[in-house]
């Protein structure tokens, strides 16, 4: 979703330019205008397709054995042929579960707009307003790449700073596609932990953040810029619309994701075939003490999206990896980059950036070092 229509204008000063940054986020662009459908053509296309998705997504094992081990001949057991097999049955199906995913929340996100969503923040207390923000951030069409908007139209609309972070921390990191993938590959209880220790980074920090008393290491030309009161309008979408949205969704975040996922899988499904049973455990292992920190400071230089990470965590943990090393790794790739530095520099100065990144990579730390410890 484009974030232009924050609807505010230096008051003294210009922007600075924007800083070229790759983007790998799963969330660029609002969707491209669709073809108009009638309500029962689209409730019937859209019936008929779940009826697919579920009848192809049955057969996803049976048809990655027959590829692997009798198309391309090669023999079960092998690190060859369990590499191919694994990339085989992980590329349809996460790809499948994508698509499921983005097209419901798609819906979702019809009822959200940048606008609505600051009317919802704007004046709350902290405690309140960190534990909404971070709610707010699973559902809401937003990530690391869309910050520099985001926090210019948060501040400026009277929500406080540490309130601001909360979203800021969660939208990337505790989005639907994680904690929905995490739930296909790894089950219920994977994702369950990494949603509530991701909502519990988002809200103490935040929290922490809105304590340190930062706000004047804010660029000067941000906090003079003027907003007027947020008319988010009425909404008149109808189903269909909604619909709509979220079938052009699905075309747009997973034409852009696409080849992140491929490449995660890739990689993980090396990691499958030739990295032997239970190596990772003195690596990454619960004895290892010092593999939350080595995770977190390998993850951060990297830059992913849930959808590309989630395929290596599965094969990692597959290899004897802890559970809290492997959650704090692949938190601080999807919440903690060096290209969100990068945009984050145009609107707050390097102690701020320096102070968030300190807060939050505590917070990863310690859920990866209390997850090894309790389970």
């Amino acid at each position: 979703m484009q974030l232009d229509d924050l609807r505010s204008t230096p008051a003294t000063s210009a922007q600075p330019p924007a800083t070229a940054v790759a983007c790998a986020c799963n969330q660029e662009s609002g969707p491209a205008p669709a073809a108009s459908l009638s309500p029962g053509l689209s409730l019937g296309l859209g019936a008929a397709a779940l009826a697919a998705w579920f009848g192809l997504y049955g057969q996803l094992p049976a048809l990655a054995d027959g590829l692997a081990f009798g198309l391309l001949g090669l023999t079960p057991g092998t690190h060859l042929g369990e590499a191919v097999r694994f990339f085989l049955y992980d590329t349809p199906k996460v790809l499948m579960l994508l698509a499921l995913v983005v097209f419901g929340v798609g819906v979702v996100r019809s009822f959200f707009t940048p606008e609505r969503t600051r009317r919802i923040l704007a004046g709350r207390r902290e405690s309140v307003g960190n534990v909404l923000a971070a709610l707010l951030g699973i559902v809401t069409p937003f990530c690391s790449c869309s910050a520099v908007p985001l926090f210019i139209g948060f501040v400026t609309a009277g929500v406080p700073l540490g309130v601001t972070f909360s979203f800021l921390i969660s939208a990337p990191m505790v989005n639907e596609i994680a904690v929905v993938l995490l739930y296909g590959m790894l089950g219920w209880k994977a994702a369950a932990l990494y949603m509530g220790a991701g909502l519990a980074v988002a809200v103490v920090a935040g929290w922490v953040m809105g304590r340190l008393g930062l706000e004047g290491h804010i660029e000067e030309w941000v906090m003079l810029i003027r907003t007027g009161e947020a008319d988010a309008g009425e909404d008149t979408q109808s189903w269909t619309d909604r619909v709509r949205f979220g079938l052009d969704a699905v075309r747009d975040i997973v034409g852009k994701v696409w080849t992140w996922v491929v490449l995660g899988i890739a990689v993980g499904a090396g990691i499958h075939g030739y990295v032997p049973e239970g190596v990772l455990a003195g690596i990454m292992g619960k004895d290892a003490w010092w593999s939350v920190p080595a995770a977190v400071a390998v993850g951060v230089p990297m830059y992913s999206n849930a959808a590309g990470i989630i395929p290596v965590v599965q094969a990692l943990l597959e290899k004897g990896a802890a559970l809290g090393t492997v959650l704090a790794f692949m938190m601080s790739v999807i919440a903690l980059s060096l290209p969100e530095a990068l945009i984050l520099r145009k609107v707050l100065r390097p102690r701020l950036i320096a102070a968030f990144f300190g807060v939050v990579g505590c917070g990863i730390l310690l859920v990866g070092w209390l997850f090894n410890v309790l389970l």
